[in-house]
Formats: structure tokens, sequence, C-alpha cells
């Protein structure tokens, strides 16, 4: 799934949800006013909780920038008629929690330590909800004139298809050899030599961690089920290539070397998946990241920014 999608919004989070922190709890956050957009207004709370939620993805950005391209996206997606409940996002949130094999108060923990705060995380879920549904509206309408439910995409596969698609399911495990920047030339070659070690050995995800124990500045992450149209592109074609209970191939990234684990696959047949594919079919070959940006640019440029 592409990345402004929610599903991808909470991929974001996963490896920064399973890293243990050592920040102490942050002061609380002022509240004054930043940002009028459209009569909305935007706080320095709001945009220095946004700050630790980058900081927290481990992420380069503009925190007062992103709260006003949300503002306006929360508020197309009003104008589309899309709701998103607080059942939604509070099961949203239990399903991240989940997926991540923690339990509520430990996501809660993540949360408040790092100085994101719940209910900051609770409003990006809900406005990545929203707008992975007005982005589907104007992917249907051609103009983002009028919102499209769920129902109304799987109807359009079944219309299509007569029974809803399929797609594999996979539950996957990340290990990465950690390299830090300052060391990247003297030891990349070593580490690479080690992680094509282990991965030579992987047979399934339940050793992992014990092959790991061993070894220095070695990290293993349990990513949980990824539907494949929701692999990350630089990821899915080795993952699809690989048998379950084998590895990708090694490959060097920004962290260190890193391979993914294929702990198990099926096959599902949902609305969920339903809904991927008509996304993808409807995207066709447009990249959804500059799409997204296109429609927020043109709301940005129609709004009301005052700054105070």
């Amino acid at each position: 799934m592409r990345k402004h999608l929610f599903s991808a919004g909470f991929a974001l989070l996963v490896a920064a949800a399973s890293v243990p922190l050592t920040v102490m709890t942050p002061p609380a956050f002022a509240s004054e006013i930043k940002y009028v957009v459209n009569d909305i207004p935007v706080t320095t709370g709001d945009i220095a909780h946004r700050a630790a939620f980058l900081k927290l993805q481990r992420k380069k950005g503009d925190a007062g920038q992103e709260m006003i391209d949300q503002t306006l996206r929360m508020a197309e997606a009003k104008r589309l008629g899309i709701r998103i409940s607080d059942a939604q996002v509070e099961a949203a949130y239990q399903r991240f929690a989940s997926s991540n094999k923690m339990q509520l108060s430990q996501l809660d923990g993540v949360m408040e330590k790092s100085g994101v705060g719940k209910s900051h995380f609770k409003e990006f879920i809900r406005a990545q909800m929203a707008w992975n549904q007005a982005l589907s509206a104007r992917n249907r309408s051609g103009d983002g004139t009028g919102a499209v439910s769920e129902q109304d995409l799987v109807r359009k596969m079944l219309e299509k298809g007569g029974s809803k698609p399929s797609a594999t399911e996979y539950m996957l495990q990340q290990v990465i050899f950690v390299v830090p920047a300052a060391e990247r030339s003297a030891t990349l070659g070593k580490r690479k030599r080690e992680a094509d070690a282990m991965r030579a050995r992987f047979n399934g995800c339940n050793t992992t961690r014990e092959f790991a124990k061993g070894l220095i500045d070695v990290t293993v992450r349990d990513l949980g089920r990824v539907l494949a149209p929701q692999l990350p592109s630089d990821w899915a074609e080795q993952i699809k290539a690989t048998r379950v209970g084998g590895a990708t191939v090694t490959r060097e990234t920004e962290r260190g070397v890193e391979f993914i684990g294929i702990c198990s696959s099926r096959e599902v047949s949902d609305d969920k998946v339903a809904q991927m594919v008509f996304q993808g079919e409807s995207s066709g070959d447009k990249n959804a990241d500059e799409l997204s940006k296109k429609y927020v640019d043109e709301l940005k440029a129609k709004a009301r920014i005052v700054k105070r």
C-alpha cells in the first residue's frame, strides 16, 4: 500500500514503536494559536506533538506544515461527508498495538514518553483513514466532488469479476544488522558478511532471536501480517519470490544491512482486498504520492492560512 494510505501510515511506526525509549517524559506543551487554516486553529501544542511524532518515526519534516496539511485534509474529508467514528479509531489503535505485539498500556506509554501523546496519534489515525477515503473519492469521480464508501468499492469489484479478489497475506520478520553512520565505511563489509551468514541459517521465524543473541547490534522486528498490495516497493519482489520459512537476500540500507524472513503466507479474500485492488486499478500508473500532493496543493491554493 502506498504511503498516503492508512495502513502505510501505521507501517511508518512499526520500527519506532518497537524501539525502547529512553527519553524523559516531556513537559506539557503550550496551546497558543500558531496558524489559522480556513478558520480552524493550529496550536503550538499541535505542532510540538507532531514534531515529537516525526522524531519517533525518525523522519525529517516541518511539523507546522504537516499540521496545516492535516487540517486541510480533514476539512476536505468533512466536505465530502466522510466521517471516521471514535470507535473506528479505537479499533485501529488496538490493531496497531496488537500487530506490534504490544499491550494497549505499552503503546500508550510509548506515545506519552515520546511526547506524541495517544490523543495526537489517534487524530493522526483518524486523518489517515479520512484522507484514504477522500483519495478514493477523487480517484472514482476524477475531481473529488463525491465521497465513495468501502461498500461502493467492493460492489465495483463484484460487478467486474463476479467474486471478491484474493491476495497473499504475509507474516514477516525483519532482521537489521545495525551500522552507525560514523562506522559505515569501516564496518559495512564485515556486517554484510555476518548478515549473509545468519540469513543462510534462517529456517523460519521462531529461532531468529536465538540466533541473534550472540551477535552485537542486531535487531529483530516482527512486522505482523501484511497483504501483498501493502508490501513496500523496495522489498515487494524479493518477498514474493521467497519461500515460506526462507529469507530475502540481504540489502544495504541507511540503517545497515537487512533481510526479511517469510514466517508464513496465505491467500485471503475480503472487502479490504477488494478495496485495495480497486484503488490500485483506478490509480493506474500514476504515482499515488504525487496525486496526494497535488490534491493537497490544490486545497492549499484555495485556503486561507494566517500565521499568528
